[in-house]
């Protein structure tokens, strides 16, 4: 099993432990490899939910630009609702699991397809 398999297979633990969700593994394969190399760079692959600016960056680099979007309120709630079914005491959240969580609540899926 190589490097990018576990990763992906600690993202499904921390979907079905952490956000009380069952990983479609397609998709979540699929998500993880669009992150490209942040997957493997400790402080790219999390998403800080403390840090305003890297909040901002989710929305316009990944629904905006990538799930394409359009800006609005909802985003942001969007966002919100995802760093809270992960947990917000959780320190490391990890950016393909974010990314997994808001594919699913926009229903983007076929963005992967």
């Amino acid at each position: 099993m190589g490097k990018r398999d576990e990763l992906i297979a600690k993202y499904a633990e921390d979907l079905k432990n952490k956000c009380g969700m069952d990983a479609d593994m397609d998709l979540l394969t699929k998500v993880t490899i669009g992150c490209g190399p942040a997957i493997y760079d400790a402080d790219a692959s999390t998403v800080a939910a403390s840090q305003e600016g890297e909040l901002e960056t989710v929305k316009n680099n990944f629904l905006i630009k990538k799930l394409g979007l359009s800006d609005g309120p909802e985003l942001m709630e969007a966002i919100n609702k995802a760093m809270e079914t992960y947990g917000m005491s959780e320190r490391n959240k990890y950016r393909a699991v974010v990314y997994y969580i808001l594919t699913k609540h926009f229903g983007k899926d076929s963005i992967y397809g």
